[in-house]
């Protein structure tokens, strides 16, 4: 049985191109990325010890083998962050993210969230949770069917509800991103549980991308609203302290035409101050 460990370094291995690192590249290469025999050969290891990485029977690699796999894999900061997370969980480590989180928002988070208003914001966590949110935030995503249900969460309408791509134009990038996060998730039994309802609900296409281990880049998100039409918003994401494992999350126009766009539709609903 394999690991995420192990899942992250074969998606790693299939999309390092072979000569991106300087390897020779022959007519008979049956494969997009590179072989076992390539990374092993970079990373100083035996390939039938990578094998047992890739195929999760060894699950735990010393710091000076994982630290060998990333600079073999020419990894980013992020990358190695996120490889040396892996290990931890493939190692039954104890790791400060999936420590249970806060069914709740504290009373402090919520008087900083009301310090936003009329402008979005929300407290999330990294199973997609809306914990909390300004009135704001409401006037963007309660005509879009995010909040329908008693307990709206962004990455089950984004799998689930077909509404979510007409919603987020970049639908794909927006996808990637909420199945990466689940790896990030607050409780390793409630990440499992949810991971497991949206496999089934969504099937392939939350699978495939969950497994991918593909980091995602968090920039803009652009945003169809049926009244004002599409929004450039940019995001800034603030972790708030281990113990709530939840994130404060703001979305700032991104251009003019979206600062108007958002004060047509503070307007059209009388929330001008």
């Amino acid at each position: 049985m394999g690991t995420p460990l192990g899942e992250f370094l074969r998606a790693r291995r299939d999309a390092t191109r072979p000569e991106a690192l300087g390897l020779a590249v022959g007519a008979r290469r049956r494969v997009p990325g590179l072989r076992r025999s390539e990374l092993a050969s970079l990373a100083g290891i035996s390939v039938e010890y990578l094998i047992r990485i890739e195929q999760g029977s060894d699950r735990n690699p010393s710091p000076a083998v994982v630290n060998a796999l990333a600079g073999a894999l020419r990894l980013n900061v992020t990358e190695r962050e996120h490889l040396r997370h892996l290990t931890k969980i493939g190692g039954g480590v104890c790791v400060g993210r999936l420590a249970q989180p806060r069914p709740d928002v504290r009373p402090a988070v919520l008087t900083l969230l009301d310090q936003f208003e009329p402008g979005i914001a929300l407290v999330t966590n990294r199973l997609g949770d809306l914990l909390a949110f300004t009135a704001g935030f409401d006037l963007l995503a309660r005509p879009c069917g995010l909040l329908d249900g008693p307990r709206p969460n962004l990455t089950r309408y984004v799998f689930t509800d077909a509404r979510a791509r007409a919603v987020f134009p970049d639908w794909g990038t927006l996808a990637d991103e909420r199945a990466f996060d689940l790896w990030l998730g607050p409780s390793a039994e409630r990440t499992t549980g949810f991971s497991a309802e949206l496999a089934a609900a969504a099937g392939e296409e939350f699978t495939r991308r969950r497994d991918q281990h593909a980091l995602p880049t968090r920039g803009r998100l652009r945003w169809v609203h049926p009244t004002v039409g599409e929004l450039r918003l940019d995001r800034e994401v603030l972790e708030l302290p281990p113990s709530d494992a939840q994130q404060f999350v703001a979305f700032l126009p991104g251009d003019d035409a979206s600062a108007d766009a958002l004060r047509r539709l503070h307007v059209q609903r009388g929330t001008v101050t």
